[in-house]
């Protein structure tokens, strides 16, 4: 009978001893749940200015001048950015025998313009249109990366952009967001001169 207990005790011991080393199936359940809720949130996270703007086809023209002005790697940098960004309409209004001579022989002035689209720090759009107002009737000065400088005002309800040259773009959607910055849409690609 000793034997007999020995054994169930020593069987008893072994069974607790194991139960002790393996997590119960509630603590796995709820680390994996935690690891998928972590990987989903990093998966819907948005990428860079760039990233986003190559998951939109909005922005194709964009794109290709970017890479072409050799411009996707800063863009993709820690920023943050604001970037007034041209819709593929907006490069339409430029003549086609000039955007490609600025995408193909004079990448120099492509990066001057696209820089001009770009402001360090991310601006959205509630910090833009409070500064707007409160500049007056004269309307927000803007720097951008390039050195040069950009007018906001609003004109019937909608912000507008007078660039260097005279010509304005109507911001048409704002607050895009990325990982290193925020995107506002224009309907007009901007002049520096």
């Amino acid at each position: 009978m000793n034997k007999l207990t020995l054994a169930l005790a020593s069987t008893a011991s072994l069974a607790l001893a194991a139960c002790a080393e393996t997590p119960p199936e509630s603590d796995t359940y709820e680390e994996a749940a935690a690891a998928d809720q972590m990987a989903n949130a990093e998966a819907m996270a948005p990428g860079t200015v760039v990233e986003v703007a190559q998951g939109d086809e909005t922005f194709s023209t964009l794109v290709s001048a970017v890479t072409a002005a050799g411009l996707g790697e800063t863009l993709s940098g820690e920023g943050p950015y604001t970037v007034f960004a041209p819709t593929n309409d907006a490069f339409a209004k430029i003549p086609d025998a000039t955007l490609t001579e600025l995408t193909t022989n004079d990448t120099e002035t492509l990066g001057t313009i696209l820089t001009y689209h770009v402001v360090e720090g991310n601006v959205d759009a509630a910090t833009l249109t409070q500064a707007i107002a409160d500049a007056g009737e004269g309307g927000y000065t803007i720097t951008t990366v390039n050195g040069g400088t950009l007018t906001a005002t609003v004109v019937d309800g909608d912000v507008v952009l007078t660039d260097a040259a005279g010509g304005t773009s109507t911001v048409t959607a704002t607050d895009v967001a990325a990982s290193n910055g925020v995107i506002h849409v224009i309907d007009t690609v901007l002049m520096p001169q």
